[in-house]
C-alpha cells in the first residue's frame, strides 16, 4: 500500500507456527525489530506477521505475533507522524519514518479496526467489546464498553458507526465517545 510522504507498506502473515514461512521472504536492509515477546514468551508458536515500510528516510521492518489468526492492517496518522497497526489484540504506533515503537495498546478482545482523521487528536481503536481513543503519546483519552460484540465499525460523517453481532447500530461521537444524537 502507498501512503502520503512517499511511504510504502507491505504485510505478510501466517497461522500458528508459520513464522519461518512468513519471514523466509523478508527483504534485506533497514531496521528489523521483533515485537513478538510483547504478546507472549512463547511467541514463536503463535500466528506471525511482518510489516515492511519503505520511505525517503529508509526502510524498517516490524515482526508481530498474535494468539489468533488475523490480517494486520495499518494506517498513516500523518498529523502525529505515526504508522498505526492493529494485529490480534494489540495496536502498535510506530514512528512512520524511523520505525521506532512509540507505544502499544493491548485490548481484552480481538481488534476490529483502527481509525484516524485530521480532525481528531487521537486514533480510535475498536475491539469486539470496547472502543478506545488513544492520543499520540499512547494515553487513553476515553473508553467505552459495549454490551454486545462489535462486528463492524466505520468512521462516517463525524460519527463512529458500530454494528453489533445482534445487528444493532450505535453511533458514537469520535471526539468524546458519547452516543451521537
Amino acid at each position: 500500500m502507498r501512503y502520503p510522504g512517499g511511504l510504502r507498506a507491505s504485510y505478510r502473515w501466517g497461522g500458528s507456527r508459520e513464522g519461518g514461512a512468513v519471514f523466509a521472504l523478508s527483504e534485506a536492509g533497514g531496521l528489523l525489530t521483533d515485537y513478538g515477546d510483547r504478546v507472549a514468551e512463547s511467541f514463536e508458536e503463535l500466528c506471525r506477521a511482518e510489516l515492511r515500510v519503505e520511505g525517503p528516510g529508509g526502510a524498517w521492518t516490524a515482526r508481530l505475533a498474535s494468539p489468533i489468526y488475523d490480517e494486520p492492517t495499518g494506517l498513516l496518522w500523518d498529523s502525529a507522524g505515526l504508522f498505526v497497526v492493529r494485529y490480534g489484540f494489540l495496536t502498535y504506533a510506530f514512528e512512520a519514518r524511523s520505525g521506532a515503537l512509540r507505544w502499544s495498546h493491548r485490548s481484552a478482545s480481538p481488534l476490529v479496526g483502527v481509525f484516524s482523521s485530521s480532525r481528531l487528536d487521537h486514533v480510535i481503536i475498536q475491539s469486539e467489546i470496547e472502543t478506545f481513543a488513544v492520543d499520540a503519546a499512547g494515553e487513553v483519552r476515553w473508553r467505552v464498553a459495549h454490551s454486545d460484540v462489535v462486528t463492524e465499525a466505520e468512521l462516517v460523517g463525524r460519527r463512529l458507526v458500530l454494528t453489533s453481532y445482534a445487528g444493532q447500530l450505535t453511533a458514537l461521537d469520535p471526539l468524546t465517545g458519547r452516543i451521537a444524537g
